[in-house]
């Protein structure tokens, strides 16, 4: 999994009723956050209506020094981001949160998610004399709020009318000189909740690990559809978009982007790892000597499989603890390089043994190779490797970057085609029903989906789906049109 697919962002808000170093405090949100996006991120700090921002292309720990925290300063509000981007390429500009200056005020926004009428917004306004600095979907969304704002009566009002006219995922964390706010798309595709510290401050973060790291109680999870503001009259919320579609929160979340220590939607994202790998046992059992898990979201699955089976569960590979995810990494080299260091077998562990594979999807399928390969080198006889996902047949349109079936090795070859490529004895995928089954939703006959989207296993998508299917794409067409002016 190390080779195509790629995360989420994460989104963190701090709201306190006294001016205190909320930069410190965003900075270890989003260190606990860091697994949704090593791209870039940013904090910014509202000090009585002044905005000090800052952000830059890299990891939280290297962008914030003690000296760029410093320089935020203290204040009551704090908005921040940690990104991989899915609509956008790679760069300082794309950065986040954004900043907007207006009419009525300043306003910082950070998004986690992708929209499907981007491009047909984005031209919507650019006719009516827009100009955009970035091409990423966030400032679309800044700019649709901006524009309600000119005739709503508050800044959240103006999101509401704004919720109205984008479709797609997204969680965000807005802050204005006087308010937090915190939106969930009417579907719940991607994580968002809130807590509180013992001092009274609130915090709002993409995962319930980030409210840990900062010592806040968990409150609940942000409703579907749901805007929830926070100022110095307290929390209150709006519910006009709750309750308008059934909700689909992205069932990868719980197969491998949310950490394992955090709890989303009611349901620990440990235990659905446990239960993908016990179903894998149930679904595709085989003669083994030991199930070894891929460093770090293969190992629950892998702890679930061994529990179910009964076949005793050994730690396979030891995993180089100072390199970032090997997939974040631009250019297929780049990548095929740090595999090559990022992980190694316990030759002790596994050699003269039948061994149950455990990773969380194969996209590609090159990387799956290279690690049955290096089980083999050491000494494994047989590798029977098991996926906690099922197949990937479809684009994501909602946040996840598999943009096309063109390089998904499933849409090409059938599942014993791909077993002989990647050099495997068997193999199995978790089925899509399973899928549905990781974590305990309400669920009635009606809705299929039980909670939650598995488009890019079935094709059922919960939203129309955008025209533009590549994020290449969406640039690119972007560039032509500014070519052709």
């Amino acid at each position: 999994m190390y080779n195509g697919l790629h995360e989420e962002c994460g989104v963190f808000g701090v709201f306190s009723k006294e001016k205190v170093n909320v930069a410190a405090t965003t900075y270890y949100g989003l260190f606990a956050l860091q697994h949704r996006g090593q791209e870039s991120c940013g904090i910014v700090v509202n000090d009585d209506g002044v905005f000090n921002s800052y952000k830059d292309v890299g990891l939280v720990n290297d962008v914030f020094t003690p000296e760029k925290l410093a320089s935020l300063g203290l204040g009551n509000m704090a908005v921040g981001h940690v990104r991989y981007g899915t609509t956008g390429a790679n760069a300082r500009l794309n950065a986040q949160p954004i900043l907007v200056n207006h009419y009525k005020g300043r306003m910082a926004l950070a998004h986690n998610g992708n929209l499907v009428n981007t491009y047909e917004l984005r031209h919507e306004l650019e006719k009516a004399g827009s100009i955009f600095h970035t091409t990423s979907d966030t400032e679309v969304i800044s700019y649709l709020v901006t524009k309600e704002r000119l005739s709503a009566p508050s800044i959240e009002e103006a999101l509401n009318r704004a919720m109205n006219k984008i479709h797609g995922a997204y969680s965000l964390v807005i802050m204005s000189p006087a308010k937090l706010i915190a939106a969930r798309d009417e579907h719940g595709f991607r994580p968002l909740c809130y807590g509180i510290t013992e001092d009274g401050t609130y915090i709002v973060a993409s995962e319930s690990c980030a409210l840990d790291a900062v010592s806040a109680k968990f409150i609940r999870d942000i409703r579907p559809g749901e805007i929830v503001i926070f100022d110095e009259n307290g929390v209150r919320s709006i519910t006009d978009h709750c309750d308008k579609a059934e909700n689909t929160l992205c069932v990868f979340e719980y197969i491998y982007f949310a950490r394992p220590d955090s709890v989303i939607e009611g349901a620990s994202v440990h235990e659905a790892r446990l239960r993908a790998g016990a179903f894998l046992a149930l679904e595709h059992p085989v003669q083994a000597d030991i199930v070894v898990g891929v460093p770090d979201s293969g190992i629950d699955a892998a702890i679930g499989y061994s529990r179910q089976s009964g076949i005793p569960y050994g730690i396979g590979f030891i995993k180089n603890k100072y390199i970032g995810r090997t997939f974040i990494s631009p250019g297929q080299s780049a990548r095929e390089d740090k595999v090559r260091i990022k992980l190694n077998a316990v030759s002790s562990v596994v050699k003269g043994k039948r061994v149950v594979l455990i990773d969380d999807s194969i996209v590609r399928g090159t990387t799956s190779g290279r690690i049955v390969r290096l089980l083999r080198e050491a000494g494994a006889t047989e590798v029977h490797m098991r996926v906690s996902a099922p197949p990937f047949l479809n684009p994501c349109y909602y946040g996840t970057d598999i943009d096309s079936r063109d390089n998904l090795i499933a849409c090409h070859h059938t599942v014993e085609e791909i077993s002989q490529i990647i050099g495997a004895d068997s193999l199995g995928y978790l089925s899509v029903d399973n899928a549905r089954k990781l974590a305990v939703v309400p669920c009635d006959e009606a809705h299929k989906n039980c909670g939650y989207c598995t488009a890019c296993f079935n094709g059922e998508y919960p939203t129309e789906i955008p025209t533009e299917m590549h994020k290449d794409k969406f640039d690119q067409k972007i560039s032509e049109n500014k070519t052709k002016a």
